[in-house]
């Protein structure tokens, strides 16, 4: 799986080039609400070398982009501090080799210290591990291990997925009770507050005392409400406003003005004690329901760290020893027992096995897998014993670069958000502004001051901007974590919003729609020439050529025991075929384009290659560069299984379908005849492909491509939305916006579908986040609430939209 950016190096890395741009994946902590992810946008975007920056409320982390020649992790991090926010610590651990004395010890921790955003580090000679904690995002085990090495001794990193994994549900486990157990206790002490609300309401004669009530209200306002004046504070020093300034705001003022009701004499009248105390209780509430929720929609991501064992048992020395995950090397041999996790990406070099591959490609049955294929860490072996060969390790791994794109997915912002922060950006002095127009009018015209505070109070407990930000972010985390469990993997947000608009599918043939494994099928000598001679003669031509239709002829000579010719000249004619000289023979090979062009007589072998093409075959022509034609080789590629029925589903999802093909007209509309393809476009030059795209963008189509070659990158970054087959080369799922984890055509409309389900979900979450607000503002501000009443709606609107996100997941996605 290719890294989701171009150009994106580790963060910390030395070395970057002038012109590299590193992507910096920063959690963040302390942001309340939409408009805090607004502020820090524009706090990391002034960032000498920063080039952009995105920041997701409902991810809590920052993407950075930045010339490394510019600035670095640490500077990025010092702005978010200082923006009022934090970036949270982390713990590594590493396996050192080569320390002998303590003085080895002494100076790794000096060495280990000095890297940036390193807070601590401790290296024991006895283990010969270090522990290293610093700023999560800004410290990389890349830059640990290389700066031990540059102090002469190697190193390696002990369980790093696990380790986050378990650090981060452990600090949220912790969070989550400590926010709980304040809840607990703000609960008990503001219900005698709420019982003699209600009595009163309902002509019960009950009162507190207003020392009393003052003394059940100072802890909830000062110590279970303390969060709020922190983030308040934090806030207002970087000159903005957020949820908290709001909070505090409001509850401040009806504790203080029944303080001072108090303390004057007048603790008779009615006091606002239990507006207070209420409101920071039922905030709290929300937000502990809020993180739950938020962490559930996480869950993805945990669930795919949790797929790499913490051990892999590896062949050493003629023996095998246990070693973590991390400390295997590229080309170790890895044994894997029947019903473990596969700890690496490698390929089988003995065994045979059916392996469940469910929770990184989606494929739900299990995968037969021998000698030569290609397993991906974290598939769980069958009944036989495999021994496989590492080809990436770390971060390099399938699994490190799904759980990146995924992240990058989540923490990047659609479109749309974009008006969302605007709107933010204003909303909190706005509703300031509203809140003193409350009171001053309710005072001025009616001399109900009274009134006129309540509903000021009102504005700004029910003005929360939460429930704006969370609407579209949590949508994506659910969207964007679902479709990589259905083996979907989603770059960006943009991608996934684009794609719900897609009205046109365009196809690449081989690979695609087709298995990409051709097999020569039939061989049509020229009068006078023999079969096995033609083909000893087309794979002579061939050899070493890597192109799938090179290798099925090379096969079928293998079988047939044909001994080549050596080969001398050889010129590569794109989309067309090829010339050559074997065996001291010069040789044409290729379309009947290049017979054309060539000016060969084909007249003898037009009738069979016609019948042929009809049948769906490639045929592939031989000539001699003297004009006279040789024969022809028919080339079939079986149609993927599940094609015929990812096409019908599309055109049930409304989307209409287009084949391009540089393949010839006859064999291409064969193959859409077969899958239902509504439109064929053929015979196109790889160079061409990216023009026919934006052709049919020109006609005002949104186009998805969906390819598998280096030859159709260029297309998959012309079209709206490119789609990439996961089995196919790095470079074409480097220029798509979505990724398929397997070759089965059957996970497009999966990943439509998903598409148009995050977007409607998001939908949804914006216009009930904006009604709450159209309807709860001016109703706070004509009296018509009462601040608990306001902080039960401004809890209920947060919960309720990254409930409603939540509920994707039951959505049914195929027609």
């Amino acid at each position: 799986m290719p890294d989701d950016t171009p150009h994106s190096v580790a963060a910390g890395a030395a070395g970057a080039d002038a012109d590299a741009t590193v992507v910096l994946s920063l959690p963040v902590r302390g942001m309340t609400c939409a408009a805090c992810s607004a502020r820090l946008e524009k706090v990391l975007a002034q960032v000498p070398g920063v080039r952009a920056a995105n920041v997701s409320l409902a991810a809590e982390r920052a993407e950075v982009s930045y010339d490394p020649t510019a600035a670095d992790p640490a500077a990025v991090a010092a702005a978010v501090a200082k923006a009022g926010f934090a970036v949270p610590a982390r713990r590594w651990t590493l396996s050192i080799g080569g320390m002998t004395c303590a003085a080895c010890s002494a100076r790794l921790e000096k060495v280990l210290g000095r890297v940036p955003g390193v807070t601590s580090a401790q290296v024991n000679l006895a283990t010969e591990r270090a522990a290293v904690e610093g700023l999560e995002g800004v410290v990389t085990p890349a830059a640990l291990v290389a700066a031990v090495e540059r102090a002469g001794y190697a190193a390696s990193p002990v369980r790093d997925d696990q380790d986050r994994l378990a650090q981060d549900e452990a600090a949220r486990e912790r969070e989550s009770r400590r926010d709980l157990l304040r809840l607990g206790i703000a609960a008990v002490l503001t219900l005698p507050l709420v019982l003699q609300m209600v009595l009163d309401l309902l002509g019960v004669p009950f009162r507190l005392s207003a020392w009393t009530q003052m003394a059940l209200a100072t802890p909830v306002q000062f110590w279970a409400g303390w969060r709020f004046y922190t983030g308040a504070w934090r806030s207002l020093r970087a000159g903005a406003g957020n949820m908290d300034v709001l909070v505090a705001m409001g509850t401040s003022a009806a504790y203080g003005l029944s303080v001072w009701m108090t303390l004057s004499g007048h603790g008779g009248g009615h006091l606002y004690f239990e507006a207070a105390a209420v409101v920071i209780t039922l905030v709290l509430l929300g937000k502990w329901l809020e993180a739950r929720a938020k962490g559930s929609a996480a869950s993805a991501i945990r669930a795919l760290m949790k797929l790499r064992p913490d051990v892999a048992r590896v062949e050493r020395d003629g023996q095998v020893v246990e070693l973590p995950a991390e400390a295997v090397a590229v080309g170790d041999v890895v044994l894997v027992r029947p019903g473990e996790r596969v700890p690496v990406d490698g390929t089988v070099a003995a065994g045979e096995s059916q392996l469940d591959e469910s929770l990184i490609t989606g494929e739900s049955l299990p995968v037969p897998r021998g000698p030569g294929d290609a397993v991906p860490a974290g598939a769980i072996n069958g009944e036989g014993l495999l021994r496989l060969r590492a080809t990436a390790v770390g971060a390099d791994s399938t699994i490190a670069r799904i759980i990146r794109m995924v992240e990058g997915a989540q923490a990047s912002k659609a479109p749309v958000q974009r008006l969302v922060d605007r709107i933010s950006a204003v909303f909190v002095p706005v509703v300031v502004l509203v809140a003193v127009l409350s009171f001053l009018g309710w005072g001025g015209l009616t001399g109900d001051y009274g009134r006129a505070f309540v509903a000021a109070i009102s504005v700004l407990v029910i003005a929360c901007p939460c429930a704006l930000g969370l609407a579209t972010p949590t949508a994506i985390m659910v969207g964007t974590g679902l479709a990589a469990r259905h083996g979907v993997l989603i770059k960006d947000a943009q991608a996934l919003e684009l794609a719900h608009r897609v009205d046109t599918i365009v196809f690449d043939k081989t690979g695609t729609l087709t298995e990409g494994r051709p097999a020569v099928s039939d061989v049509v000598p020229a009068p006078g020439a023999a079969e096995a001679e033609v083909v000893r003669l087309a794979a002579s031509a061939q050899q070493g050529s890597e192109h799938p239709l090179a290798r099925a002829v090379l096969e079928l000579a293998r079988a047939d025991g044909l001994d080549l010719l050596p080969l001398g000249a050889f010129q590569s004619i794109t989309g067309r075929g090829l010339r050559a000289e074997a065996g001291g023979r010069g040789l044409l090979l290729g379309s009947r384009r290049l017979m054309v062009e060539q000016e060969v007589d084909t007249a003898g072998l037009d009738a069979a290659a016609e019948a042929l093409e009809a049948q769906g075959r490639t045929v592939m022509w031989l000539a001699d560069q003297g004009g006279a034609v040789l024969g022809l080789l028919a080339v079939s590629d079986p149609v993927k299984a599940g094609a015929a029925e990812a096409v019908r589903r599309l055109r049930a999802l409304g989307v209409a379908t287009v084949m391009l093909t540089g393949d010839n007209r006859r064999a291409a509309q064969a193959v859409a005849a077969v899958v239902g393809i509504d439109r064929v476009i053929a015979e196109v030059m790889p160079e061409d492909k990216a023009a026919e795209v934006a052709r049919l963008r020109g006609e005002g189509r949104v186009v998805a491509m969906v390819g598998d070659g280096v030859n159709d990158a260029p297309a998959l970054a012309a079209a709206d939305v490119g789609i990439a087959i996961g089995t196919g080369t790095d470079v074409a799922m480097q220029a798509a916006g979505v990724t398929l984890m397997r070759g089965d055509p059957a996970l497009l409309p999966i990943a439509i579908a998903l598409s148009r389900a995050t977007y409607g979900k998001i939908r949804q979450n914006l216009f009930w986040a904006f009604v709450y607000n159209v309807i709860a503002i001016p109703a706070a501000a004509a009296a018509m609430l009462t601040p608990v009443i306001a902080g039960a709606a401004m809890a209920f609107s947060s919960v309720s939209v990254v409930s409603n996100s939540l509920l994707l997941r039951r959505r049914r996605l195929l027609p």
